[in-house]
């Protein structure tokens, strides 16, 4: 077998690790992207998807393949419904424009995917879809390597100058980066799940409602003209085959009052559990945990994919000074960098989730007290710019400097 050799393995297609390849590339950089997944599925695998403006705006700029500004769809707002039993439902509109200046785009992760793999795919890059990695080591050590199986069986080994785990929640490269431990991260699961739906049916509004009824949560959400995205609070041992499509409108439009649902045949269900999780390491030597392999979040407050992609940029930058300039600055820092924005994100998913949801064993001062939140929210300039800023994302660090600041400052301070 012959010992194959590039400057960056990259383990993953999603969009972190192609989107690191781009990044790459335009710094002369060369990688090999690998992925256990084939291609169809990659990008048959249906997903939900609320893009920043920053990373609508990157995404544009790759290739001629993206379809962000023409298929997907901008969103200047969200609603926010709720109330008591006893009381009028009430409705509040976030502008986020007005409070932030900015807007999201609901563009689904696998569509944007299609559009990654193509743009990459014509620009060259090595991308090796079937291909499992079940081995890493010498991450200590300036060559790093790799091993595992091809799509046809076959053993293969790159030997890289670094390695990147974009893999994933069940990441190949994560114990090469935490020091053997597979799940070793901070840890939360919640009590409570998403119901969701797929179905063929006209818009029933023309942004995202998060709805907090006396029954329980619902999200209304789009996909396109004719097909929607819907979602209803679960427990997480629900069977989506258990309740008639009947009985899943009559959940939705209870837990929605005042929206009149448009309502059409079902031809996808499931039910997504929520688990927060930031990995313990995010670097070790010449390895990097980035996208859903460093951490995950609930999806109430859409941050996945601009996780990743802020990851990425972050990573982008230290690569570059690593292999192009021989320097570990941006390395040593990327860690604390990275930590920063995915805890702001853990905190504002939380928030979103816990101020959204009823949890198990909720008593009336538990409700009383949320109803509260959300009014202190939507009746506060304030509160509804916290909740804008933070839904349509942070000013993304894109120079060694914004990786590097943190340490800095942390100098000057001591």
């Amino acid at each position: 077998m012959t010992i194959e050799q590039t400057r960056v393995a990259i383990v993953g297609a999603g969009p972190a690790g192609l989107v690191l390849s781009h990044l790459l590339e335009q710094a002369g950089i060369e990688s090999i992207v690998l992925d256990r997944r084939s291609r169809e599925e990659i990008e048959g695998t249906i997903r939900a998807g609320i893009l920043e403006q920053g990373a609508v705006d990157l995404l544009a700029t790759i290739g001629d393949t993206s379809r962000v500004h023409t298929s997907g769809d901008r969103h200047d707002g969200i609603e926010l419904h709720f109330g008591a039993a006893d009381e009028a439902f009430e409705r509040h509109r976030i502008d986020f424009p007005a409070l932030t200046g900015r807007s999201v785009w609901l563009y689904p992760q696998h569509e944007a995917l299609i559009d990654l793999i193509a743009a990459r795919l014509a620009a060259g890059q090595d991308l090796r879809f079937g291909t499992t990695v079940e081995r890493v080591w010498g991450v200590d050590s300036d060559r790093p390597r790799i091993a595992g199986t091809t799509a046809e069986g076959a053993p293969f080994e790159i030997e890289a100058e670094f390695v990147v785990g974009a893999d994933g929640s069940r990441s190949a490269i994560r114990p090469a980066v935490t020091g053997g431990s597979h799940a070793g991260g901070y840890f939360r699961e919640y009590p409570f799940a998403w119901f969701g739906i797929l179905c063929e049916a006209p818009r029933s509004s023309a942004e995202l409602i998060y709805s907090n009824s006396p029954d329980g949560f619902a999200l209304i959400s789009q996909r396109s003209e004719t097909v929607q995205r819907m979602y209803f609070q679960c427990d997480p041992e629900a069977d989506p085959e258990a309740l008639s499509e009947a009985e899943i409108w009559d959940t939705l439009q209870a837990r929605t009052p005042g929206t009149e649902l448009r309502e059409g045949r079902i031809f996808q269900r499931d039910v997504l559990r929520f688990r927060s999780f930031v990995s313990h390491e995010l670097r070790r030597g010449r390895a990097a945990l980035v996208g859903d392999a460093a951490h995950t979040v609930p999806p109430t407050g859409a941050k996945g994919m601009n996780l990743a992609i802020g990851d990425v940029l972050l990573l982008g930058v230290a690569l570059k000074e690593l292999l192009l300039h021989g320097s570990e600055r941006g390395l040593d820092a990327y860690p604390e960098a990275a930590s920063q924005r995915i805890w702001k994100a853990q905190h504002f998913s939380w928030w979103m989730t816990s101020m959204l949801h009823l949890a198990p064993g909720t008593s009336d001062f538990d409700r009383l007290r949320q109803l509260g939140e959300l009014r202190t929210v939507v009746e506060s300039e304030a509160g509804r710019t916290y909740l804008a800023e933070a839904y349509t994302g942070w000013p993304y660090r894109t120079t060694l400097s914004d990786v590097s600041r943190n340490d800095e400052d942390s100098r000057d301070m001591s």
